[in-house]
């Protein structure tokens, strides 16, 4: 399966401006045979959690969501997209799985909220990571800072997931996470990971770019720079079986141990 990231810079509270990137990501990436395009966090709104929390008109929301679902649609291409979510208890960071004929297949609230904006403008999810069948493969979603957490990924594996798609929004001096970390997770957890990042600067935050797609044995697939680009590699799950036999870091795992130590703390 081809996954294409889209890397860019969204331009804060412009939503049909970053919806037209996103259509003409998704016109490239098709024609290229990809099955999914991966885009970044918040990128339909723009990464700035103050000006969202003090500007962004929430009635445009549904209306973002309906013509996410009708560019993938559109383009016959499976998408992933990041929106927040407003609820009774307050704002979340949200990513959507949309198949290629735009129909909601997976959602997922963010867990790991990064830095005081965040914590001052969003509350955190509590769901585990999503995992979710799509054209054979099972696919997996968690958003940004999730995936430096080693237990977030390790679960993602529990639950079958193959191919780990996240959306991000990671500022320059943090690319170490993108070249090293993100590789990393994916080698001991034994899965695939897609991760997107903008490029450029919004509302005064200059972002890192550098997305990365990991093999599950730590090889990097493919590596984006600093600025916009779209980034693509074919995944082939065949290889699971073998890298998950020679080095087997899942089936010996001993979680009853590690959760008998929790106990013990």
């Amino acid at each position: 399966m081809r996954i294409v990231v889209m890397q860019a810079e969204a331009e804060v509270l412009e939503i049909e401006r970053n919806l037209l990137a996103i259509d003409h990501a998704a016109q490239r990436a098709a024609s290229d045979g990809a099955k999914i395009l991966l885009t970044s966090e918040l990128f339909t709104v723009g990464y700035a959690p103050y000006v969202l929390r003090d500007s962004l008109d929430i009635s445009l929301l549904p209306g973002a969501r309906e013509r996410l679902s009708a560019i993938a649609a559109k383009h016959s291409i499976a998408l992933v997209y990041s929106l927040p979510e407003i609820t009774d208890h307050g704002w979340l960071i949200t990513s959507t799985f949309v198949d290629d004929r735009g129909a909601k297949l997976a959602h997922y609230q963010k867990v790991q909220l990064f830095g005081t904006e965040e914590h001052e403008v969003f509350i955190a999810g509590s769901n585990p990571p999503a995992s979710f069948e799509y054209e054979g493969i099972t696919l997996g979603m968690v958003i940004c800072f999730d995936v430096e957490f080693p237990e977030v990924v390790r679960e993602a594996s529990r639950r079958s997931v193959q191919l780990l798609l996240v959306p991000t929004a990671m500022g320059r001096g943090y690319e170490q996470v993108c070249t090293q970390l993100v590789p990393t997770r994916a080698m001991e957890s034994q899965l695939f990971i897609a991760y997107a990042n903008h490029s450029g600067t919004e509302a005064g935050f200059e972002l890192a770019g550098t997305s990365v797609i990991a093999g599950a044995d730590g090889t990097i697939l493919a590596q984006a720079g600093a600025g916009s680009e779209i980034l693509a590699a074919d995944i082939d799950v065949s290889s699971l079986a073998k890298i998950r036999s020679e080095v087997p870091y899942l089936a010996e795992a001993r979680t009853d141990l590690y959760a008998q130590w929790l106990m013990e703390k």
